[in-house]
């Protein structure tokens, strides 16, 4: 296997560049995702490395070799498609064996490689079927195993689990970074979905309008995002936002709202008086609390929705929405009012202008 460096990399189309600059390091052995919303310029990076995208500029190096100008073939990469991309007149063995019958590897060979990888995936009994008669996650299996007999030293995965149902989404997810463990690859995921991000990778890579706006381990992005965009799209439901100003009395900073609500902030996280931000605050770290409890905020309840082990309450605050998750199962109705009891110690503040942390 091999480590992949993206060094200062550039990409236009035409007049319109799409990719700003783009730099990072993608360790030997790790599970990577990129991840972003649609048009952030991470599936161009992904075809880049692939060696489907030409560079504009910059350097992009598997192991020691930079492989700028070197074909697909070259490149000792496997990627796996958004669209499965079988061949459908060739069973499950002959697609799988396909890339290596191609480079005129010997028969025996083929079939030891191939059946390797069908015992990994569970595709042993389905070896003489045609991708007609497979489930949209057996395809997906096939298309992982064509790359496994090929054994790369970079797997490539291009929005690969889209196409299939939320409980098959669920149960890939764990099958692809079980067999990332199992042949200690490095591999580099792109995906729009942040919870595949967060429960795949060993380092998400936050990208947005060309450039990287964060990279790190999950939790650590969850826990400390460094601006408003990384802290609104890492994590379902979304961080709750709520504007107000600085507010220093006693030495104890809040954020005081429009209303003259006080929200509490943690020793030493503040700004100068009066500096105007964003307060932004999880979802599970507001508690329900008694009416008139001392530092309670009165919220009116927009609409409830109980999903078993939570409910998550949508509320509004001083025109302001949030979203609440609670463990304990509450029966509220649209227009009651309710005390919510924020976390100061959990507080994040950003700059109100330019979405930077404060910290």
């Amino acid at each position: 296997m091999a480590s992949v460096t993206i060094g200062d990399v550039r990409k236009s189309f035409g007049s319109v560049e799409v990719l700003h600059g783009v730099s990072m390091d993608i360790p030997d052995q790790s599970f990577t995702v990129l991840v972003g919303p649609s048009g952030c310029g991470k599936s161009t990076l992904l075809r880049m490395i692939a060696g489907l995208e030409e560079v504009t500029s910059g350097e992009i190096s598997i192991g020691e070799r930079v492989v700028n100008r070197m074909p697909p073939k070259e490149r000792d990469i496997a990627m796996v498609f958004q669209n499965y991309a079988l061949y459908p007149h060739m069973t499950v063995f002959d697609n799988m064996g396909f890339s290596l019958k191609l480079a005129k590897v010997a028969p025996k060979v083929i079939e030891d490689k191939v059946k390797t990888a069908a015992s990994i995936l569970n595709l042993d009994e389905l070896l003489d079927r045609y991708p007609r008669q497979l489930s949209g996650g057996q395809r997906q299996r096939v298309a992982m195993g064509r790359c496994i007999v090929r054994d790369p030293q970079v797997f490539l995965f291009d929005e690969p689990l889209s196409n299939l149902d939320a409980k098959l989404r669920v149960q890939m997810r764990t099958e692809i970074r079980n067999l990332h463990l199992r042949l200690n690859s490095t591999s580099i995921y792109v995906t729009h979905d942040q919870i595949e991000a967060m429960t795949m990778a060993d380092q998400i890579v936050v990208m947005h309008d060309g450039e990287i706006e964060q990279a790190g381990a999950p939790l650590q992005l969850y826990d400390n995002p460094d601006n408003l965009f990384v802290a609104t799209f890492i994590g379902s439901p979304a961080m709750n936002l709520l504007s107000g100003t600085i507010h220093v009395s006693n030495g104890i900073a809040s954020v005081r709202t429009s209303n003259g609500t006080l929200l509490p902030l943690a020793n030493g996280l503040g700004a100068e008086q009066g500096t105007s931000v964003r307060y932004g605050l999880r979802p599970e770290h507001f508690a329900l609390t008694d009416d008139g409890a001392e530092g309670a905020i009165r919220a009116d309840v927009a609409a409830v929705e109980p999903t078993g082990a939570e409910t998550l309450v949508i509320c509004r605050i001083e025109g302001q929405d949030i979203q609440v998750v609670l463990r304990n199962r509450v029966e509220f109705h649209a227009g009651q009012t309710i005390s919510l009891m924020p976390d100061g110690d959990n507080a994040l503040l950003f700059d109100n202008d330019n979405g930077a942390r404060i910290r």
